[in-house]
């Protein structure tokens, strides 16, 4: 019997260290993306996999793993942004102070695609994020955000338009872009 339950608690183990090797990379890519301090980002990426070894028995085999650690790093992520509100809400107050006192308003004026789409809502940003950081498709998406694939198509094409009428509010020339960029502006006018 007690063969049994060691070789039952390598199964787990081995299991884990595997989901671990397997997407750590992939984890802490998407993880690094979205926080500002190392130490942030090492927190989010440990507890992500501590819910991992947690949940084992709920975590899908195979690239389906992968979207299941992206989700959980998500809402680890959410939780964390959460607890450090207060924390974030001071630098950024800090930060407005500071950049009104340091530079002229030519050096404040939106003038790139990034300040486009730091404009977009968090969920818009995060979206489209997913399309062009993590290279995902909409079923994967639907995965990592729990909803329907139609609702991630909906709500890209929707992302999509708000960022192309936030780029052509500030002068780029979409066309530069491509077509679609120019049509998505052309239909939310």
């Amino acid at each position: 019997m007690t063969f049994l339950n060691q070789k039952e608690a390598v199964e787990p183990r081995q299991r884990f260290e595997e989901l671990y090797m397997g997407h750590y990379a992939a984890v802490s890519s998407y993880v690094r993306r979205r926080t500002d301090h190392p130490d942030d980002c090492a927190d989010v990426i440990a507890e992500t996999f501590t819910t991992a070894w947690r949940r084992l028995a709920d975590v899908p085999a195979g690239d389906e793993a992968r979207l299941w650690l992206y989700g959980t790093a998500r809402r680890v992520l959410a939780n964390h942004h959460r607890g450090t509100l207060r924390h974030t809400a001071l630098t950024l107050r800090l930060c407005e102070e500071l950049a009104a006192c340091a530079g002229t308003a030519a050096d404040r004026a939106p003038t790139r695609a990034g300040d486009a789409f730091a404009r977009l809502s968090e969920d818009d940003r995060e979206l489209l994020s997913l399309v062009g950081w993590e290279g995902l498709g909409t079923a994967e998406i639907s995965k990592v955000l729990g909803c329907s694939r139609m609702a991630v198509r909906q709500r890209l094409h929707r992302a999509r338009k708000r960022l192309a009428t936030e780029l052509a509010a500030i002068d780029i020339d979409l066309s530069t872009y491509g077509p679609r960029a120019v049509s998505l502006v052309k239909e939310s006018a």
